[in-house]
Protein backbone atom coordinates (compact mmCIF):
# COMPACT_ATOMS: atom_id res chain seq x y z
CA UNK A 1 0.00 0.00 0.00
CA UNK A 2 1.38 3.84 -0.74
CA UNK A 3 0.82 6.24 1.65
CA UNK A 4 0.78 9.80 1.49
CA UNK A 5 1.02 11.56 5.05
CA UNK A 6 -0.39 15.00 4.45
CA UNK A 7 0.07 18.03 6.79
CA UNK A 8 -2.72 20.84 6.60
CA UNK A 9 0.07 22.77 5.18
CA UNK A 10 1.04 19.49 2.89
CA UNK A 11 -2.87 20.36 1.50
CA UNK A 12 -3.02 23.90 0.81
CA UNK A 13 -0.05 23.29 -1.39
CA UNK A 14 -1.03 20.06 -3.50
CA UNK A 15 -1.11 21.03 -6.82
CA UNK A 16 -2.84 19.20 -9.91
CA UNK A 17 -0.24 20.01 -13.40
CA UNK A 18 -2.10 22.45 -15.61
CA UNK A 19 -1.07 20.20 -18.59
CA UNK A 20 0.49 16.43 -19.27
CA UNK A 21 4.38 16.19 -18.86
CA UNK A 22 5.60 14.96 -22.18
CA UNK A 23 8.28 12.98 -20.92
CA UNK A 24 6.38 11.62 -18.00
CA UNK A 25 3.81 10.36 -20.60
CA UNK A 26 6.45 9.22 -22.76
CA UNK A 27 8.59 7.29 -19.89
CA UNK A 28 5.15 5.27 -19.33
CA UNK A 29 4.27 4.38 -22.68
CA UNK A 30 8.22 2.95 -22.91
CA UNK A 31 6.95 0.99 -20.14
CA UNK A 32 3.75 0.27 -20.84
CA UNK A 33 5.22 -1.20 -24.45
CA UNK A 34 7.69 -3.81 -22.79
CA UNK A 35 4.86 -5.40 -20.75
CA UNK A 36 3.27 -8.39 -21.25
CA UNK A 37 -0.14 -8.20 -19.87
CA UNK A 38 -3.13 -6.60 -21.22
CA UNK A 39 -2.36 -8.22 -24.92
CA UNK A 40 -5.87 -8.06 -26.17
CA UNK A 41 -6.00 -4.46 -25.38
CA UNK A 42 -2.53 -3.10 -26.11
CA UNK A 43 -1.30 -6.03 -28.29
CA UNK A 44 -2.06 -4.04 -31.65
CA UNK A 45 -0.50 -0.37 -30.69
CA UNK A 46 3.01 -2.89 -29.17
CA UNK A 47 3.62 -4.50 -32.29
CA UNK A 48 2.47 -1.19 -34.57
CA UNK A 49 5.18 0.31 -32.36
CA UNK A 50 7.95 -1.90 -32.15
CA UNK A 51 8.31 -2.00 -36.13
CA UNK A 52 7.83 1.91 -36.14
CA UNK A 53 10.24 2.73 -33.32
CA UNK A 54 13.94 4.02 -35.04
CA UNK A 55 17.39 2.19 -34.10
CA UNK A 56 18.07 5.60 -32.45
CA UNK A 57 15.61 4.58 -29.77
CA UNK A 58 17.40 1.48 -28.58
CA UNK A 59 19.11 3.04 -25.98
CA UNK A 60 16.31 3.69 -24.22
CA UNK A 61 15.84 0.03 -23.43
CA UNK A 62 18.89 0.20 -21.72
CA UNK A 63 17.21 2.59 -18.89
CA UNK A 64 13.24 1.45 -18.94
CA UNK A 65 12.27 -1.70 -17.95
CA UNK A 66 8.60 -3.00 -17.88
CA UNK A 67 8.14 -1.53 -14.03
CA UNK A 68 10.76 0.95 -13.77
CA UNK A 69 12.75 4.55 -14.98
CA UNK A 70 14.91 6.60 -13.62
CA UNK A 71 13.99 9.61 -12.33
CA UNK A 72 15.80 11.72 -13.80
CA UNK A 73 14.71 10.33 -17.58
CA UNK A 74 11.23 11.69 -16.70
CA UNK A 75 10.90 15.58 -15.78
CA UNK A 76 7.55 17.67 -15.46
CA UNK A 77 7.61 19.79 -17.94
CA UNK A 78 5.52 22.43 -19.90
CA UNK A 79 6.75 20.51 -23.66
CA UNK A 80 9.22 18.33 -24.83
CA UNK A 81 12.16 21.03 -25.07
CA UNK A 82 11.81 21.72 -21.78
CA UNK A 83 11.69 18.60 -20.76
CA UNK A 84 14.69 17.56 -22.56
CA UNK A 85 17.07 20.25 -21.05
CA UNK A 86 15.69 19.39 -17.58
CA UNK A 87 16.76 15.56 -18.31
CA UNK A 88 20.19 17.11 -19.16
CA UNK A 89 20.57 19.80 -16.25
CA UNK A 90 19.77 16.38 -13.71
CA UNK A 91 22.41 16.35 -10.61
CA UNK A 92 24.71 13.94 -11.68
CA UNK A 93 24.21 12.17 -8.43
CA UNK A 94 20.67 11.86 -9.32
CA UNK A 95 21.71 10.19 -12.71
CA UNK A 96 24.20 8.07 -11.00
CA UNK A 97 21.14 6.68 -8.77
CA UNK A 98 18.81 6.18 -10.89
CA UNK A 99 21.21 4.42 -13.14
CA UNK A 100 22.09 1.91 -10.58
CA UNK A 101 18.95 1.56 -9.43
CA UNK A 102 17.62 0.21 -12.69
CA UNK A 103 20.79 -1.94 -13.25
CA UNK A 104 20.60 -3.16 -9.25
CA UNK A 105 19.09 -6.90 -9.94
CA UNK A 106 21.25 -7.08 -13.41
CA UNK A 107 24.01 -9.49 -13.45
CA UNK A 108 26.08 -7.98 -16.26
CA UNK A 109 27.31 -4.73 -16.35
CA UNK A 110 26.04 -1.27 -17.46
CA UNK A 111 27.06 -0.41 -21.08
CA UNK A 112 29.43 1.86 -21.42
CA UNK A 113 27.22 4.63 -22.76
CA UNK A 114 25.80 4.60 -19.62
CA UNK A 115 28.50 5.08 -17.56
CA UNK A 116 29.71 7.84 -20.34
CA UNK A 117 26.66 9.12 -18.92
CA UNK A 118 27.31 9.34 -15.49
CA UNK A 119 30.73 10.94 -16.48
CA UNK A 120 28.94 13.72 -18.25
CA UNK A 121 30.05 12.65 -21.67
CA UNK A 122 28.81 15.22 -24.27
CA UNK A 123 28.28 11.91 -26.84
CA UNK A 124 26.59 9.87 -24.46
CA UNK A 125 23.96 12.89 -23.47
CA UNK A 126 22.80 13.30 -27.61
CA UNK A 127 22.31 9.70 -27.85
CA UNK A 128 19.83 9.97 -24.81
CA UNK A 129 18.14 13.28 -26.03
CA UNK A 130 17.79 12.10 -29.73
CA UNK A 131 16.46 8.64 -28.55
CA UNK A 132 13.90 10.23 -26.13
CA UNK A 133 12.91 12.75 -29.01
CA UNK A 134 12.71 10.16 -31.71
CA UNK A 135 10.39 7.91 -29.00
CA UNK A 136 8.10 10.80 -28.88
CA UNK A 137 7.80 11.40 -32.18
CA UNK A 138 6.98 7.97 -32.74
CA UNK A 139 4.79 7.44 -29.70
CA UNK A 140 3.36 10.46 -28.45
CA UNK A 141 3.71 12.89 -30.97
CA UNK A 142 0.73 11.65 -33.52
CA UNK A 143 -1.77 11.16 -30.15
CA UNK A 144 -0.38 14.39 -28.26
CA UNK A 145 -3.34 16.40 -29.22
CA UNK A 146 -6.03 13.69 -27.69
CA UNK A 147 -4.29 13.57 -24.44
CA UNK A 148 -3.82 17.09 -23.66
CA UNK A 149 -7.76 16.88 -24.07
CA UNK A 150 -8.21 13.88 -21.98
CA UNK A 151 -5.69 15.84 -19.37
CA UNK A 152 -8.00 19.00 -19.51
CA UNK A 153 -11.23 16.92 -18.64
CA UNK A 154 -9.30 15.43 -16.01
CA UNK A 155 -8.38 18.75 -14.72
CA UNK A 156 -11.63 20.07 -14.51
CA UNK A 157 -13.06 17.02 -12.70
CA UNK A 158 -10.74 17.65 -10.14
CA UNK A 159 -11.62 21.42 -9.71
CA UNK A 160 -15.06 21.06 -9.96
CA UNK A 161 -14.89 18.25 -7.53
CA UNK A 162 -12.77 20.05 -5.02
CA UNK A 163 -15.00 23.32 -5.05
CA UNK A 164 -18.17 21.70 -4.47
CA UNK A 165 -17.02 18.10 -1.99
CA UNK A 166 -13.73 20.09 -0.50
CA UNK A 167 -9.89 18.44 -1.19
CA UNK A 168 -10.28 15.05 0.63
CA UNK A 169 -13.20 13.81 -1.73
CA UNK A 170 -11.28 15.45 -4.97
CA UNK A 171 -8.68 13.78 -3.72
CA UNK A 172 -9.91 9.85 -3.31
CA UNK A 173 -11.82 10.25 -6.49
CA UNK A 174 -8.58 10.55 -8.50
CA UNK A 175 -7.56 6.90 -7.73
CA UNK A 176 -10.74 4.31 -7.23
CA UNK A 177 -10.25 2.83 -3.99
CA UNK A 178 -8.04 5.25 -1.85
CA UNK A 179 -9.01 7.17 0.88
CA UNK A 180 -7.96 10.02 3.37
CA UNK A 181 -7.58 8.40 7.06
CA UNK A 182 -6.48 11.09 9.61
CA UNK A 183 -4.42 13.11 7.38
CA UNK A 184 -2.65 9.95 5.27
CA UNK A 185 -3.91 9.08 0.99
CA UNK A 186 -4.01 5.39 1.21
CA UNK A 187 -4.02 4.05 -2.45
CA UNK A 188 -3.77 0.82 -3.22
CA UNK A 189 -0.48 -0.42 -4.52
CA UNK A 190 1.37 -4.39 -5.15
CA UNK A 191 4.00 -2.15 -3.10
CA UNK A 192 4.33 -0.46 0.68
CA UNK A 193 5.80 2.64 0.63
CA UNK A 194 5.53 5.57 3.24
CA UNK A 195 5.90 9.73 2.35
CA UNK A 196 5.76 12.38 4.81
CA UNK A 197 5.43 15.44 2.57
CA UNK A 198 6.72 17.42 5.41
CA UNK A 199 5.81 20.56 3.90
CA UNK A 200 7.08 19.88 0.33
CA UNK A 201 3.92 19.72 -1.09
CA UNK A 202 2.00 17.24 -3.80
CA UNK A 203 1.91 17.50 -8.06
CA UNK A 204 -0.96 15.72 -9.07
CA UNK A 205 -0.87 14.26 -12.51
CA UNK A 206 -2.61 11.81 -14.92
CA UNK A 207 -1.11 9.67 -17.26
CA UNK A 208 -2.99 7.48 -20.17
CA UNK A 209 -1.41 4.94 -21.08
CA UNK A 210 -0.34 3.86 -17.88
CA UNK A 211 -2.74 1.00 -16.54
CA UNK A 212 -0.80 -0.08 -13.23
CA UNK A 213 -0.76 1.27 -9.96
CA UNK A 214 -0.11 4.59 -9.08
CA UNK A 215 3.41 5.72 -9.21
CA UNK A 216 5.11 8.34 -6.24
CA UNK A 217 8.40 10.15 -7.40
CA UNK A 218 10.84 12.35 -5.55
CA UNK A 219 13.60 14.36 -6.03
CA UNK A 220 15.19 16.39 -3.19
CA UNK A 221 13.47 19.88 -2.74
CA UNK A 222 10.92 19.26 -5.27
CA UNK A 223 7.07 18.50 -4.32
CA UNK A 224 6.10 14.99 -4.48
CA UNK A 225 4.45 14.02 -7.78
CA UNK A 226 1.96 10.91 -7.62
CA UNK A 227 1.21 10.16 -10.85
CA UNK A 228 -2.01 8.13 -11.30
CA UNK A 229 -3.63 5.97 -14.50
CA UNK A 230 -6.62 8.20 -15.75
CA UNK A 231 -7.22 6.77 -19.31
CA UNK A 232 -10.00 3.67 -19.95
CA UNK A 233 -7.41 1.35 -20.16
CA UNK A 234 -7.34 1.13 -23.92
CA UNK A 235 -4.02 3.05 -25.93
CA UNK A 236 -4.54 6.43 -27.30
CA UNK A 237 -4.84 7.01 -30.87
CA UNK A 238 -4.94 9.81 -33.01
CA UNK A 239 -8.64 11.74 -33.65
CA UNK A 240 -9.82 11.78 -37.46
CA UNK A 241 -8.37 14.72 -39.33
CA UNK A 242 -11.06 17.69 -39.10
CA UNK A 243 -12.63 15.99 -36.43
CA UNK A 244 -14.76 18.18 -34.08
CA UNK A 245 -16.36 16.72 -30.91
CA UNK A 246 -18.44 19.83 -30.21
CA UNK A 247 -20.37 19.91 -33.70
CA UNK A 248 -22.82 17.13 -32.98
CA UNK A 249 -23.78 19.32 -30.10
CA UNK A 250 -23.99 22.97 -31.21
CA UNK A 251 -23.62 22.58 -34.41
CA UNK A 252 -20.72 23.28 -37.09
CA UNK A 253 -20.87 26.65 -37.14
CA UNK A 254 -21.30 27.34 -33.98
CA UNK A 255 -18.99 24.82 -32.37
CA UNK A 256 -16.47 26.65 -34.93
CA UNK A 257 -16.99 30.21 -33.49
CA UNK A 258 -16.71 29.05 -29.76
CA UNK A 259 -13.50 27.58 -30.82
CA UNK A 260 -12.40 31.02 -32.37
CA UNK A 261 -13.33 32.86 -29.27
CA UNK A 262 -9.98 32.38 -27.85
CA UNK A 263 -9.60 36.03 -28.05
CA UNK A 264 -12.74 38.34 -28.42
CA UNK A 265 -13.83 38.74 -31.58
CA UNK A 266 -16.94 41.58 -33.37
CA UNK A 267 -19.81 40.32 -34.79
CA UNK A 268 -17.66 41.37 -38.14
CA UNK A 269 -15.09 39.62 -37.57
CA UNK A 270 -16.87 35.93 -36.33
CA UNK A 271 -18.82 36.62 -39.60
CA UNK A 272 -15.41 37.26 -41.84
CA UNK A 273 -13.84 34.43 -39.92
CA UNK A 274 -16.65 31.83 -40.25
CA UNK A 275 -17.11 32.77 -44.05
CA UNK A 276 -21.11 33.70 -43.26
CA UNK A 277 -23.08 36.89 -42.76
CA UNK A 278 -23.25 39.48 -40.57
CA UNK A 279 -27.25 38.90 -39.59
CA UNK A 280 -26.11 34.46 -39.07
CA UNK A 281 -23.20 35.38 -37.49
CA UNK A 282 -25.48 37.39 -35.01
CA UNK A 283 -27.84 34.75 -34.22
CA UNK A 284 -25.21 32.17 -33.98
CA UNK A 285 -23.75 34.34 -31.45
CA UNK A 286 -27.41 35.03 -29.56
CA UNK A 287 -27.17 31.05 -29.04
CA UNK A 288 -24.19 30.64 -27.55
CA UNK A 289 -24.87 33.49 -25.06
CA UNK A 290 -28.06 32.16 -23.81
CA UNK A 291 -26.70 28.90 -23.30
CA UNK A 292 -24.27 30.83 -21.41
CA UNK A 293 -21.13 29.72 -23.54
CA UNK A 294 -20.27 33.46 -24.28
CA UNK A 295 -21.00 37.29 -23.38
CA UNK A 296 -21.52 39.91 -25.49
CA UNK A 297 -20.60 43.96 -24.24
CA UNK A 298 -21.39 46.86 -26.60
CA UNK A 299 -18.61 49.06 -27.15
CA UNK A 300 -20.30 52.13 -29.46
CA UNK A 301 -21.16 50.46 -32.94
CA UNK A 302 -19.27 47.35 -31.76
CA UNK A 303 -20.43 44.06 -30.06
CA UNK A 304 -17.46 42.45 -28.70
CA UNK A 305 -18.10 38.52 -28.31
CA UNK A 306 -15.59 36.70 -25.47
CA UNK A 307 -15.97 32.93 -24.35
CA UNK A 308 -17.38 32.60 -20.83
CA UNK A 309 -16.06 29.90 -18.27
CA UNK A 310 -18.17 27.43 -18.60
CA UNK A 311 -17.28 28.06 -22.69
CA UNK A 312 -13.70 27.76 -22.42
CA UNK A 313 -14.24 24.38 -19.97
CA UNK A 314 -16.75 23.15 -23.12
CA UNK A 315 -14.03 23.43 -25.85
CA UNK A 316 -11.00 22.60 -23.71
CA UNK A 317 -12.84 19.00 -23.07
CA UNK A 318 -13.61 18.15 -26.37
CA UNK A 319 -11.21 16.79 -28.74
CA UNK A 320 -10.79 18.87 -31.87
CA UNK A 321 -8.22 18.15 -34.72
CA UNK A 322 -8.55 20.88 -37.71
CA UNK A 323 -7.95 20.07 -41.60
CA UNK A 324 -4.46 20.84 -41.89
Amino acid sequence: MLRIELSADDLARIRFAAQPAPLVELKLSLMMLQRPDSAALFGRWRNGLWRLLPGSTRPLWDLVTPYRGPAFLDPVSIDLATGLEAVRAAPPALVRDGIERVWANRRETPPQWLRDLTENDSAAWQLLRRGLRDAYDTVLRPSWPEIGSLHQTEYLRYALTAAEHGVAAALTSLCPGSRLIDGTWELDAPYDRHLLAAGRGLILLPTFHWTGSPLLGTVPGEPALLVYPAGQGIPITPTPTDHDALAPVLGTTRARALRLLTDPLTTTELAHQLGISLGTASTHASALRDAGLITTVRDGRAVHHSRTPLGTALQARTPHTPTT
